[in-house]
């Protein structure tokens, strides 16, 4: 491998919100433990994007910023190379992050009162954005088929002729289940959408992280017509470890919409990216394409240590297929613990820092979400852990 997937960077004491939380659970946790928990990387970051950083920190101006034509090109020249998604440059508007986008794009397709429909479990962010907003939250769960998770077609069709709901906060890659969803599960989804005229907020941030024998397609490619009620969340944040920088492209194609989302952004005042994430993001999608492919290929490893773990040794601990994300769903149930009883066990006896299923709504409870975007040695260091703390319960 060109790249150092084996090293594990140091961040304590370094303002890392995983490891401050890590530390708040678990004061006495063994130095050599890290963090399987909050989606950021416990690797490095590509070494193009550190030196170019380095670089551009010591010739630019750290003034108001916005972006460049060259920042845009990379854009879209990253989003035809890896999703076949053709987009123009007055389709994208920069935020500080894809959860300011949801919040902001909820406020501006809806009134309060207006029912949004998330897909549970799912990635926390989507319930506050819509109950912090006054909108009111529609669930239609998912369907649970022996650790096979599918959509529930026909709820969502009822759902969807519901006058009062206007939006559907769709996840894919699916967080926390790890679905990629077949080309015909979305274009059932499209056949609702477009027959009941509401709107898709698709958060697909994790959309460069899909795994072999899985194929990602971009909601909004599948027609013009879906394309013009879409709102397509995208950043490079999970794909390069670029959190911190804060900084997403939102593809609005329908240009009323996009009026709406911008108009709603300017009434939070959340329209600014930092000077650092324009160039980190360009960076990433000129420069970085290949240590993605071995960031992939780390992620398929991982995947499989820890599916091989729970099969050999606890194979009523029951392992979703990850086909997509770096973030792997583990039912717990067969350890009859209550949701506050795993997390107490997770914490302090096994040191196993994930985050705990029941964050991502009711149906999570009993699961665990760990996060396999780390060095494979350390992982192996965590499960070792785990492993004698489920010989005394398992």
């Amino acid at each position: 491998m060109k790249y150092d997937f084996t090293t594990s960077p140091n961040r304590r004491n370094m303002g890392s919100a995983k490891w401050k939380q890590m530390l708040n659970w678990s004061p006495n946790i063994p130095n050599d433990i890290v963090p399987l928990s909050v989606a950021d990387m416990e690797l490095d970051n590509p070494p193009e994007i550190k030196e170019g950083l380095s670089k551009f920190a010591l010739e630019a101006v750290y003034g108001y910023t916005v972006p460049t034509d060259d920042y845009y090109e990379a854009v879209i020249s990253w989003m035809k190379r890896r999703h076949n998604f053709n987009i123009e440059k007055e389709w994208i508007v920069t935020t500080p992050g894809v959860v300011t986008a949801f919040y902001n794009a909820v406020k501006a397709y809806t009134n309060i009162g207006d029912g949004v429909i998330i897909m549970t479990p799912v990635y926390y962010p989507f319930y506050s954005s819509i109950e912090k907003s006054k909108r009111k939250l529609i669930k239609n769960p998912l369907l649970n088929k022996n650790g096979y998770y599918e959509i529930d077609f026909e709820n969502l069709e009822k759902l969807c002729k519901e006058e009062s709901n206007k939006v559907i906060l769709f996840c894919s890659p699916h967080n926390p289940i790890g679905r990629v969803w077949k080309r015909e599960e979305l274009e059932k989804l499209e056949k609702i959408v477009l027959e009941n005229n509401m709107i898709v907020i698709s958060d697909e941030i994790h959309h460069d992280l899909i795994l072999p024998g899985n194929k990602h397609t971009v909601f909004q490619t599948l027609s013009n017509e879906i394309a013009e009620r879409t709102i397509t969340c995208t950043a490079p944040s999970k794909t390069f470890n670029l959190a911190g920088l804060a900084c997403s492209n939102i593809i609005i194609k329908n240009e009323d919409l996009r009026n709406k989302f911008i108009e709603e952004m300017g009434k939070s005042g959340s329209t600014m990216v930092n000077i650092f994430g324009y160039e980190g993001c360009k960076l990433a999608y000129n420069k970085c394409e290949n240590w993605l492919e071995e960031l992939l290929d780390l992620i398929s490893t991982n995947k499989n240590l820890v599916e091989n773990f729970f099969k050999e040794k606890y194979p009523k601990i029951t392992v979703t297929n990850m086909e997509g994300t770096y973030l792997q769903w583990i039912n717990f149930k067969a350890l009859n613990m209550d949701k506050d009883q795993l997390e107490n066990f997770m914490h302090k006896e096994a040191f196993f820092i994930t985050d705990e299923g029941y964050i991502f709504g009711e149906e999570g409870s009993g699961y665990e979400r760990i996060n396999l975007a780390v060095a494979t040695e350390k992982l192996k260091i965590c499960l070792k852990y785990l492993d004698r703390a489920l010989e005394k319960v398992y």
